[in-house]
């Protein structure tokens, strides 16, 4: 399938963003680094899943979580329950925070979803755009979601193998854990695919037995980009992330430099 791109309205101004700071770990990215790397958390997640990654990559990268409202530090805050104005919150902290270095985008699984919406926003309103996409988990075809993320949102971490026993055995952790993913299945939920490509490359990767994922849907990325780097797969279901976090990096490491050079 070829890539296209859906025509829409013209875009307005990005919303004011309160306490931007806090949606980026750590709130200020190396200044010595050569590019940048913005990752996203899955449904129910925070920032801390990619706790590791700063060590994991070379000191070229600088790499900057995103924390959604309503979880972690921030679970007192309202969590965003639309797509739409969470994409354009992002498309927000993301611009004001950008330099002039190159960056890339690595989602996982919801964070996927976000990463791909964020791209093809940040296109559409003529901004600084990611020289590289990274998807993990989910993709805009094949990609179902099990009942009980909407049912019961605490059974489904739990049947996805996504929540912490530190977690788990704490009840105000728990308790937030269990908002924050009810919220994030109504922002999943949000999604209507237009069929949008975006204008740099994408890279995909997911887990062999992810039960998430239907056969090949991964590969639908191919019609999304003008430059579809493949799938990289490996042993485990829909959180195969975190035992193979450091090959990840690795394969990020090699791509990143790549393409920022050919910005």
């Amino acid at each position: 399938m070829d890539a296209v791109r859906a025509p829409g309205p013209p875009p307005g101004p990005l919303p004011e963003v309160q306490g931007a700071a806090r949606w980026l770990h750590p709130a200020d990215a190396e200044p010595d680094a050569e590019s940048r790397l913005f990752l996203l958390h899955h449904s129910g997640g925070g920032a801390s899943m990619y706790r590791e990654w700063p060590g994991r990559l070379p000191g070229s990268v600088a790499c900057q979580a995103v924390q959604l409202p309503g979880r972690q530090e921030r679970r007192r805050e309202a969590p965003y329950t639309r797509l739409g104005p969470l994409v354009e919150a992002l498309a927000r902290v993301v611009s004001d925070e950008l330099d002039e270095r190159p960056y890339a985008v690595f989602g996982h699984s919801m964070g996927a979803l976000l990463g791909y919406r964020l791209t093809v926003e940040t296109e559409r309103r003529g901004l600084p755009a990611p020289v590289l996409l990274a998807v993990s988990g989910w993709a805009p075809e094949g990609f179902s979601a099990p009942a009980a993320l909407s049912a019961d949102p605490l059974e489904a971490l739990r049947l996805l193998g996504g929540l912490p026993e530190a977690v788990a055995g704490d009840p105000e952790l728990l308790a937030g854990a269990v908002r924050a993913m009810g919220a994030d299945g109504s922002v999943c939920a949000d999604f209507s695919d237009d069929g949008a490509a975006v204008g740099c490359p994408v890279v995909a990767y997911s887990g062999r037995g992810d039960p998430l994922l239907a056969p090949g849907a991964m590969r639908s990325w191919a019609g999304r980009t003008p430059e579809f780097l493949g799938c990289r797969t490996f042993p485990g279901d829909h959180f195969y992330l975190s035992a193979h976090a450091r090959a990840i990096t690795a394969d990020l490491a090699q791509l990143l430099p790549r393409y920022a050079a050919g910005r």
